[in-house]
Order: C-alpha cells, then sequence, then structure tokens
C-alpha cells in the first residue's frame, strides 16, 4: 500500500501525525505499508511557491491513496487567489479525478452530550452525505471580477454540471444506498436554479436502474432545516458540490464536534484521497489540543474503499470506540467527568486501543 502523506498547515501536521502512528502500527502487525510526505497548501507555496507543487501531484498520481491533513493559514490571506493554499486542494482533486466525496455523520454513544441537539434527537444517527467534488460552482468558468459599462464593479461565477457528471456521482450514491437503508435523498434548487433542475432530471432517470431504492428529492434549504429538525429520517444525501459543502459542514456539528468526521475523495477506480472533514484552525496550531480522531478515522475509510480491507477498517473504528469508552477527550468533545488528553496522546490512545 502506497499512501502519500501531505500533512498540510495549521493543525495538519499534527493530526497527520497521529494517523501515521495508527499506519506505522498497523504496518508492525504486518501490513505491507509504504509511505512518503509531501508539501501541500501553504507548505507547498513556502517550498515550491506553488500551493500544489509538481512534485506533489507527481507524487499522489503515483499513490494508491493520499492522506491529506488540511491547508490554509493567516498569513496566505492576501496572496493572490491562484497562490492561495485552498487552491492547491481544489487542483488535487481536479488532478485526481476525485469527484466523489464521502462524508459520513455519526454520532457515537458516547458524545451523543457532545451535540448541541438533545439526544433524542441525534443519538443512533447515521447519515452519509456524498457530495459531488469535481464540477459546480467552483470550477465553472467564466468566473472573476469586472467592471460594468457603468463603471460598478461586479463579481461573477458560473454553476454548470454536465449529464456525465451527474450521471457518474448519482451511480456512486445509490451504490451506497443499496448498501446502507436503501434510502437516497438528492438534494437541489430546482424551484430556482436550471442546473438543478437538470440535476433532477439525471438523478431521476439513474434511479431507475436501482428499484430497490427508494429515491426522495429535497430543496437545500428544506434539508439544512431538516437536518437540525429530524436529521434521522435520512440515510444517504446526494447533492453537488456547493450545496455538499455547506451541509456537511452543518451535519458533522450534529455529532458533537466537526474533529470526529473523516472523509473520502474517490475517483472512478475508488483511488482516494483521505482528510478530515474540518480544517487547518491555525489558532489553535501547535499547540497539542487539536482532535486527530476524524483523521484517524480517515485511515480507516481508506482501508475500505481504496484497499478493500473492511476488516482493518473495523478495528481502527473499534480502537476509537474504546478510547471515547475509556473516557478520553481533546477539548472539543470535553465533558465533565473525563479526561481531557492533548492530540498527541489521542493518537498514543488509540494505537495502544488497536
Amino acid at each position: 500500500m502506497k499512501i502519500a502523506v501531505l500533512p498540510g498547515d495549521g493543525i495538519g501536521p499534527e493530526i497527520v501525525a497521529q494517523a501515521v502512528k495508527v499506519l506505522e502500527a498497523l504496518r508492525s502487525d504486518g501490513l505491507k505499508i509504504e509511505m512518503e510526505h509531501a508539501h501541500i497548501g501553504g507548505a507547498g507555496y513556502d517550498a515550491a511557491k506553488d500551493p500544489l507543487p509538481e512534485a506533489t501531484l507527481d507524487l499522489s498520481k503515483a499513490s494508491d491513496a493520499v492522506l491529506l491533513g488540511a491547508v490554509g493559514g493567516y498569513q496566505y490571506d492576501n496572496l493572490p487567489r491562484p497562490m492561495r493554499p485552498e487552491q492547491g486542494l481544489l487542483r488535487i482533486r481536479k488532478g485526481l479525478g476525485l469527484f466523489a466525496n464521502l462524508r459520513p455523520a455519526m454520532v457515537y454513544p458516547e458524545l451523543v452530550n457532545a451535540s448541541t441537539l438533545r439526544s433524542d434527537i441525534v443519538s443512533g444517527l447515521d447519515i452519509m452525505i456524498l457530495r459531488e467534488l469535481t464540477g459546480d460552482i467552483y470550477f465553472g468558468q467564466p468566473r472573476g471580477i469586472r467592471t460594468l459599462e457603468n463603471g460598478e464593479r461586479q463579481g461573477f461565477d458560473t454553476m454548470h454540471y454536465s449529464e456525465s457528471e451527474v450521471r457518474r456521482v448519482a451511480h456512486v450514491g445509490f451504490q451506497i444506498a443499496m448498501k446502507r437503508n436503501k434510502k437516497l435523498c438528492s438534494v437541489d434548487k430546482a424551484n430556482v436554479l436550471d442546473t438543478s433542475m437538470f440535476w433532477r432530471e439525471i438523478v431521476t432517470e439513474v434511479a431507475k436502474e436501482y428499484p430497490q431504492v427508494a429515491l426522495s428529492h429535497m430543496y437545500v434549504d428544506n434539508a439544512a432545516m431538516q437536518l437540525v429538525r429530524a436529521p434521522k429520517q435520512f440515510d444517504v444525501i446526494l447533492t453537488g458540490n456547493i450545496f455538499g459543502d455547506i451541509l456537511s459542514d452543518e451535519a458533522s456539528m450534529l455529532t458533537g464536534s466537526i474533529g470526529m468526521l473523516p472523509s473520502a475523495s474517490l475517483d472512478e477506480s475508488n483511488k482516494g484521497l483521505y482528510e478530515p472533514c474540518h480544517g487547518s484552525a491555525p489558532d489553535i496550531a501547535g499547540k497539542d489540543i487539536a482532535n486527530p480522531l476524524a483523521t484517524i478515522l480517515s485511515v480507516a475509510m481508506m482501508m475500505q474503499y481504496s484497499f478493500g480491507r473492511a476488516d482493518i477498517a473495523q478495528r481502527i473504528e473499534a480502537a476509537v470506540r474504546k478510547v471515547l469508552q475509556q473516557g478520553l477527550r481533546t477539548g472539543d468533545i470535553y465533558e465533565e467527568g473525563k479526561q481531557k488528553v492533548g492530540c498527541a496522546a489521542m493518537g498514543d490512545a488509540v494505537v495502544a486501543a488497536l
């Protein structure tokens, strides 16, 4: 298993280091794992004046999977847009053809009280959000800032999807639903946007190939409200890039902390980039207080989706559950009566449990 390790910025190096500990423990158990580190984001700009250095992309293409921390930092805010850390993330997704972003939102029994919602609302929650990742308004052209004839400045972006883009991510969604509870809710804004009307039309056509799956449609504003009102009505949520970006972050807080949420971004061959859903959190970088569990759980997703080793994925997930059962908590999920630990100590505890 050749894995490209891209720590990135902010808390990225700290949380990735804990995930690497888990990989090293698995290697000690006899798993053949090869890891090579490279720069991305602000670290890429610092090293090579590029948020996605050519060497990083080459390594990622040559690897079987990519483990990524996070990108971004205050010191990069004034860089030209093409040089900003976030562009490295967008470019590696595009460069590797990672069109399917899987973001599970699951509430561990031990963390029910960490959620800001009532326990009866979130207890037992297990949602999979599938976000299309390489199309939509984030990549659409033309885009930019222009001056109109009357002298007023105007910012503009373009939202669009091709039929093939919608079809391939819809198939992934229905295939995931087939392995879960056979329910898929497609989220769009078809009452306003032509792109969403087109999205709904194609998803409805693809649904005919999966008669066992119950398909429903929901406008994104209603979906945002329903995630807070009655989140357990959902099983698989399929949606576009911008809506998925927003809804998956909202869903993360149902679980108590975005620090608990892993993600997988897959290409058509299930090669993937695995990263926590949270950002680089520069305000707490270097303080050893970040939560590494989302990154460790991303390694579990890597084992399941890219390497077909559900057994190893289950071992990692069980180790995380054991640590939570032992009462260990980083600051973001801490509650009175539990033991507060730092980032490195949490990583060590997971390895011990593993």
